[in-house]
């Protein structure tokens, strides 16, 4: 008897062992990303700002456009109504959701958005919902209803997110396993009746795992979806294909104000290669809607190495996002609870700049997301204080990215044995048969070029 018990205990520590490494590493064979997911471009598009009209009609007339930009994934931020009682400004926050089963009348109907999401399946484009699973606007009817849904503290009051500021928000309570139910059914819903392709999900690590994984699993019963977690939580990736590159971005704003080198790129990279899960993708980016209203936009934190930058984001392991109107060099901070639309210059040299970059990672397999892509292999050089080189290769395809992170002009020699094969410029005007590179080199500062393989 005491054998068989401690059998059984031991049975059980295995599978709990098993259990929590699943959980730390992410390894849930039952998800992967979709197809269409490994060669992608991702655009996120602030709805109120995005025109005058503010609408998802809007949005719409210009999907053909941002298709010719190289725009494979559409996020959509919230498009839910917006709670009243404790609104920050006029407008309030996208994320202080009134109804997760309604869109917000400022932007228009569902036909509407059901209708943006017909024409971008017909450009061969996907669309996210950013969903926010965490909290709840204060006036939501869920508060009436269902009180119990909430955290709610010692007098019996609804709190809001803990160590936060978030006064126009209060928490959801997922001790309660309805609140479970009643998000996954409403996951579902927009998946149901309107096909959308996915989620970002809002502080996704604010949210029991256990409940976005049991959410990926009815999502994927519906169809594939692409899930993307703001988060840089390794225990979240058995639900989420994607997370956010939170430290490489901060990393690359610390290399501009000359706080950091670019050595230091190594050491991120190699934090994401041994605590996420092989095939996690990671989004990279110089900019986003929490930075634009914030922390400044990209000309403000980056300086003149922004474009030098944007080259790297489209380049290195992970996918790129676009935040709508940086494709124009559209340079100021936009409100976040006001009415503050974007001023579009389509003349603007950006929008050559980014449609040549999104074509490069279209048209290169060594440049995929994920574990299809060629991973990163550093190219040594004198100055390596100053210059960021480093290949991808996919079969006899190989991609050599050289970048001047650094204000000064950089004098350099390649100290690493580059691909045996014949190399373009795809930017500048240098092309080199194999063993040929030039050994002496000279960038001017945040100067920058890509070779790829003859073929």
């Amino acid at each position: 008897m005491n054998r068989i018990i401690l059998l059984t205990a031991t049975l059980l520590v295995t599978l709990l062992t098993f259990s929590c490494q699943t959980a730390k590493n992410g390894d849930h064979p039952e998800f992967s990303p979709p197809e269409w997911s490994y060669n992608a471009t991702i655009y996120e598009v602030n709805i109120r700002q995005f025109s005058e009209e503010g609408t998802f009609s809007a949005v719409e007339a210009h999907l053909p456009r941002l298709k010719e930009l190289g725009v494979d994934i559409v996020w959509l931020m919230p498009v839910h109504p917006i709670g009243e009682k404790n609104r920050k400004g006029t407008k309030g926050s996208y994320y202080a959701v009134y109804d997760y089963f309604d869109v917000n009348p400022e932007f228009g109907s569902k036909d509407d958005l059901r209708s943006l999401i017909q024409t971008a399946h017909s450009l061969d484009m996907k669309v996210l919902l950013d969903w926010v699973a965490n909290h709840t606007a204060w006036d939501n009817p869920l508060t009436q209803t269902n009180p119990d849904f909430y955290v709610l503290n010692e007098e019996g009051d609804f709190i809001i997110p803990p160590d936060t500021d978030w006064e126009d928000v209060i928490q959801l309570n997922y001790d309660n396993p309805a609140v479970h139910d009643y998000m996954a059914s409403a996951l579902r819903y927009w998946v149901e009746e309107f096909d959308i392709d996915g989620y970002r999900a809002d502080v996704a690590y604010l949210v029991p795992t256990e409940f976005w994984i049991r959410a990926r699993r009815d999502l994927d019963a519906i169809k594939p979806v692409f899930m993307l977690a703001e988060a840089h939580t390794p225990e979240l990736h058995p639900a989420f294909d994607m997370g956010y590159n939170w430290e490489m971005h901060h990393l690359m704003n610390r290399i501009a104000r000359g706080e950091s080198v670019p050595n230091d790129i190594d050491a991120v990279l190699n934090d994401v290669r041994n605590n996420f899960p092989e095939n996690t993708f990671m989004m990279n980016f110089i900019t986003n809607h929490d930075e634009n209203s914030w922390a400044g936009t990209e000309f403000d934190r980056l300086g003149e190495g922004k474009d030098a930058f944007a080259v790297l984001v489209a380049t290195m392991e992970g996918m790129p996002l676009l935040y709508n109107g940086q494709e124009t060099g559209f340079n100021r901070m936009l409100e976040f609870f006001e009415k503050d639309p974007i001023d579009w210059d389509f003349d603007s040299k950006y929008i050559e700049f980014y449609t040549r970059l999104n074509q490069l990672k279209q048209t290169h397999a060594a440049l995929q997301n994920g574990a299809r892509g060629g991973k990163m292999e550093r190219v040594a050089t004198t100055a390596n204080d100053q210059i960021y080189a480093f290949t991808r290769s996919a079969g006899d395809e190989h991609i050599l990215v050289v970048l001047n992170l650094s204000n000064s002009i950089a004098s350099f020699e390649i100290e690493s044995q580059l691909p045996s094969v014949g190399m373009d410029a795809f930017w500048g005007d240098l092309s080199f048969e194999a063993g040929s590179f030039p050994t002496e080199h000279q960038f001017g500062p945040w100067e920058y070029q890509i070779f790829t393989s003859s073929r």
